[in-house]
């Protein structure tokens, strides 16, 4: 036999969930996990109802172009949780390569998967992101839930992911945007320097009403249209977290799907420029940047892009009262980064 989570009561608008343990019959694989909800326990004795703490329920959205050399490590992950989605739209953007084929294949077997495809587009930026999302989250509207992710087609994960993140929530009912750090190669972010409030675009997740409250992600060409919907929904009064006890594997390099090498480094000065980073931040980033390849030259560049823009008086996409909102968190930031690392000069020196 097992106990499994069972009997949904949906809150009309937060789709929680109540939700008690019952005797089942052990049943293998997906339906299992799905009538969980959570962790499902096999035993040969009959076991009590014991009830639970009321359990959030989320949906996920992907949009994916041309992704079939990674998006499977994704859908292993995601199939593979205890805690499974009550709904995962994956979003074809006009794929070449075999990402439907893949896909379909699992949502051939899991009913809780489906595939989107949208039409052809020849442009490549960053808008179709948001045009993907929005086209997954029409197809999530009429659904119960609590939250709603956006997660990349070249990520994966521990099976009790989203199950941690899912408690984060319940725990905290400011906590508007959440998500945990992440491992790209041997590199990780410093969050000392970026901040556990921001949390990065490859996997976002939002309560719902936060999403809501701040539109969705804005369509903009030029990227950062993770950063801009973290800006919005902390400018609104939301908590936005990202946790470290919990990692991600990121299989891509940020931003390497359109730019790489020197490019790559011309490319961030710009984004940064754009995204309105205060000058005396991205001075200090600059320098950062410097001990990663390519050494000296990739800082130099990042800090001659983000100048040459400005001289040029590029326009910035970011609204303007969200980048006063950023260059202040900036300035702070720096600001504690510098006092630790003087506390610590002076500690040592005595």
């Amino acid at each position: 036999m097992c106990y499994v989570r069972d009997s949904f009561s949906d809150h009309p608008s937060r789709g929680e969930a109540n939700v008690k343990y019952v005797n089942i019959p052990c049943v293998e694989g997906t339906d299992a996990r799905r009538a969980s909800i959570g962790h499902s326990h096999c035993s040969g004795k009959v076991l009590p109802d014991i009830l639970v703490k009321d359990t959030l329920r989320y949906v996920l959205i992907t949009p994916a172009r041309n992704e079939a050399d990674l998006i499977e490590l994704t859908l292993k992950s995601v199939v593979a949780q205890t805690l499974l989605p009550v709904k995962w739209i994956i979003v074809n953007d006009g794929s070449t390569d075999r990402t439907a084929e893949i896909v379909s294949r699992y949502a051939a077997v899991h009913s809780w998967i489906e595939l989107v495809e949208m039409p052809p587009r020849t442009e490549r930026d960053f808008a179709g992101k948001a045009h993907a999302i929005n086209a997954g989250r029409q197809r999530v509207a009429e659904l119960q839930y609590s939250v709603i992710g956006n997660l990349d087609a070249d990520v994966s994960f521990e099976p009790d992911y989203f199950e941690f993140l899912m408690n984060r929530f319940s725990i905290n009912p400011k906590l508007g945007v959440a998500g945990t750090a992440f491992l790209e190669g041997n590199l990780s972010y410093n969050y000392e320097l970026v901040g556990i409030e921001h949390v990065a675009g490859m996997c976002q997740m939002f309560r719902r009403e936060c999403f809501e409250a701040i539109g969705g992600y804005p369509a903009i060409k030029s990227g950062g249209i993770d950063l801009i919907a973290v800006l919005n929904a902390r400018a609104k009064g939301w908590e936005t977290r990202t946790f470290l006890e919990k990692t991600f594997l990121h299989h891509r390099s940020q931003g390497g799907v359109l730019h790489s090498g020197l490019r790559g480094r011309w490319h961030m000065g710009r984004k940064d420029y754009i995204l309105g980073n205060h000058p005396v931040w991205e001075f200090f980033r600059s320098f950062y940047q410097m001990q990663y390849k390519p050494y000296i030259i990739g800082g130099l560049l990042v800090l001659a892009s983000y100048l040459w823009h400005w001289i040029r008086r590029v326009e910035r996409t970011i609204p303007h009262e969200l980048m006063v909102f950023r260059r202040g968190d900036q300035l702070r930031r720096l600001k504690r980064v510098i006092e630790r690392r003087l506390h610590l000069t002076a500690t040592i020196e005595k």
